[in-house]
Order: structure tokens, then C-alpha cells, then sequence
């Protein structure tokens, strides 16, 4: 099936797209600085070291492994980080965005699978969360994204680029296999922190107990990575079988609360977790959830993953083995 350059592929969904891509028959090349990323989840094929913004370096790993496709998940996603610091996202994740396009159109490297979020849709006044939905970020992490997704269009227009836009909702979950684990520094996932205070007894800070929601929690929509990884794999033919340039929800459809979450991370790690409760984070919506319908559509997707207590299952055995 050829090679696929998987740049920011040490990552945490980038290392499970590899082994997606290597089952599906494809060698997934990784391009990774390092930064975030692990060297020793590069499992499926050969490793890369280089920065995005390293025209040079670009231009001899695409000429030596010519891709068929790339695909780009090498970007900072620190929310807050963004806030406080846009100098560092406006540099790697547009500059950097923007080094790895113009280095494909020199290399004749024309399909490329981006690493989106719904972070670009910022705050909205409607549920579930479709494609067709205004798009317009609180934060300079979102603000980042969409300024890619807009270059995407225009690079396809203008050069004929073929592309498509992944907007993830909350990438939750392990490999069931235990060969990929999630190793953030800092950590601010949910279902990985739950786990941890689980396992040590520390406390975990809940945000918010008075949303309008059923139990006055925080409803947001997990996905599982291996279906997120599946749904990138399923890109690849859906453009190279003459699918138009487009973009997409990843998400289930369905809600889960933070207590749902806190119940579902004590069933899988047989212990409870100790619990603060804090006021509301400003910016943080009541519930987040959105359809993966035009995915399922499309793309032929559906997610396996839809029950919470599967999902953290997964990450609490990895835990398990991993932690004390």
C-alpha cells in the first residue's frame, strides 16, 4: 500500500494511527521531533527525527520515502498554554503547518490527512455539534487549527491538494494490545488523571457541580483512539477513491458526564477516587458532544468504542503495568 509520512507520529494518537496504518498494509513513516513524542512507541516502521519548520530535512525524508500520503498530527494542544503563550502555537502549528505544505508541493506529495479538533467550533449554542456549524475559536490553540484548515481549501483550490480535516472531541482510551500507553507531560486528560488518583489515592479536581445537567457535571464526548486511528486509515481511501476534500467530527454522539466518568474509571480500577470539587473553569461549555453521522456517511466509520466503561478499561490496564 506504500508509505505514509506520519509526522508528529511518536505521539499519543500519531503512534496508534501507525499500527493502524501498518495493519491496513501501508509502512507509516515517522517524522517527530521529539518534543511530546516518544521514540519508543515508532513500532511500525522507520523514525525520522526532525523538526517541521526544517525545510532541508523535509525535503530529503519525503524524497527518500516518497508517500503516497501525509499525514499531520505535530502540534502543541496545551488549551491554557496557548492562552498564556500564542507565540509558541502560532509558530509550530500554522508556521510549522504551513513548512509542511509547501515542502509537499515540492516534492510532489499531494494528499495530506490533518489533525483537527473541535476546539474550532469554540462555544456553541447547539446540540449535538455538526460540520455545517459556525466555526469560531475562544483560544489560540483553536484559533491555530482552523487558520490550517482554511490553508487546506486554499492550497487545494489554487494546487490541486487533496485533503481531509479531522475534528476530534475527546480522544479517550489505550491500545486493548498494551503496545502504545499515553505519556503527556503535563498530563490534563481526564480519564488518565481519574486513573492515577485512582491508583495512588490523590485527589482529582472536579470543575463545576451546578451545569444544568443531569447530575450538574460536565458532559463531554470521548472517542476512543483506536477508532480515531481506524477513521484516519479510512481517509486515505476515501481520497484516493476520488472522495472530495472535506472534514469531519470523530465523535460517538453520546454524552458522559464527570461523575459517569469517576464511576466508570472506579469499576476498572477497583478503587475510588478521591475527589475535590472546584468552581467552574472559565470557558469550560456545560456539554460537548457532537454527531459523527457525515463520518459514517462518507467514510464508511463507526466507532466501537461507545460504552465509557470500555473505553477506560483499556487505559487502566495500561495504567496498571505501567504505574505504582
Amino acid at each position: 500500500m506504500g508509505n505514509v509520512l506520519v509526522v508528529g507520529g511518536a505521539g499519543y494518537i500519531g503512534s496508534h494511527v501507525c499500527k493502524a496504518l501498518h495493519a491496513a498494509g501501508y509502512t507509516p513513516v515517522v517524522y517527530d521531533n521529539l518534543v511530546y513524542g516518544h521514540e519508543d512507541a515508532v513500532k511500525w516502521g522507520p523514525f525520522e527525527h526532525g523538526d517541521l519548520l526544517d525545510a532541508a530535512r523535509l525535503d530529503e525524508v519525503l524524497a527518500r520515502y516518497r508517500p503516497s500520503c501525509v499525514m499531520h498530527f505535530a502540534a502543541y494542544a496545551y488549551v491554557g498554554e496557548s492562552v498564556n503563550d500564542p507565540a509558541k502555537y502560532y509558530s509550530n502549528n500554522i508556521s510549522g503547518s504551513f513548512a509542511l505544505l509547501d515542502a509537499m508541493r515540492r516534492n510532489g506529495v499531494d494528499t495530506i490527512v490533518f489533525s483537527s479538533t473541535c476546539a474550532t467550533y469554540g462555544e456553541v449554542e447547539t446540540l449535538p455539534v455538526s460540520e455545517d456549524m459556525p466555526q469560531a475559536p475562544v483560544n489560540p490553540y483553536g484559533f491555530s487549527k482552523l487558520v490550517v484548515e482554511h490553508a487546506l481549501r486554499d492550497y487545494g483550490r489554487a494546487y490541486g491538494l487533496k485533503w481531509v480535516a479531522m475534528r476530534y472531541f475527546n480522544a479517550a482510551g489505550l491500545d486493548p494490545e498494551g503496545e502504545l500507553g499515553e505519556r503527556h507531560d503535563p498530563e490534563t486528560h481526564a480519564i488518565p488523571l481519574a486513573i492515577l488518583a485512582a491508583m495512588r489515592q490523590t485527589e482529582f479536581s472536579v470543575f463545576g457541580t451546578d451545569y444544568d445537567t443531569p447530575d450538574g457535571t460536565a458532559i463531554r464526548d470521548y472517542v476512543h483512539v483506536c477508532d480515531l486511528a481506524d477513521a484516519h486509515v479510512r481517509a486515505i481511501g476515501y481520497l484516493r477513491d476520488g472522495g472530495r476534500s472535506d472534514a469531519f467530527n470523530l465523535a460517538t454522539g453520546r454524552g458522559t458526564s464527570v461523575k459517569e466518568l469517576l464511576a466508570a474509571v472506579e469499576r476498572a480500577v477497583g478503587a475510588p477516587v478521591p475527589v475535590t470539587f472546584a468552581p467552574r473553569r472559565e470557558g469550560d461549555a456545560p456539554m460537548l458532544f457532537a454527531t459523527g453521522d457525515k463520518a459514517r456517511d462518507k467514510l464508511g466509520w463507526t466507532p466501537q468504542y461507545t460504552d465509557i466503561d470500555a473505553i477506560v478499561r483499556t487505559a487502566a490496564d495500561w495504567f496498571r503495568r505501567h504505574h505504582n
